[in-house]
């Protein structure tokens, strides 16, 4: 039973350093867009052609 006077404060500051570090990512707003990284990782990057490929083409 005196694991328990360790056990205890060490689960509550791992606790509150979790707190602390949920509070920091809400402040630098890390939840904003949750879904839009997620979509954008999935789609291709099309290139616009330039005006010099169009001209060649003609």
């Amino acid at each position: 039973m005196d694991i328990l006077l360790y056990l205890i404060p060490i689960a509550l500051t791992l606790g509150l350093v979790g707190l602390v570090g949920f509070m920091w990512a809400l402040k630098n707003n890390q939840f904003d867009d949750m879904d839009g990284n997620a979509h954008r990782i999935l789609l291709d990057d099309e290139e616009e052609p330039s005006d010099d490929t169009e001209k060649t083409e003609d």
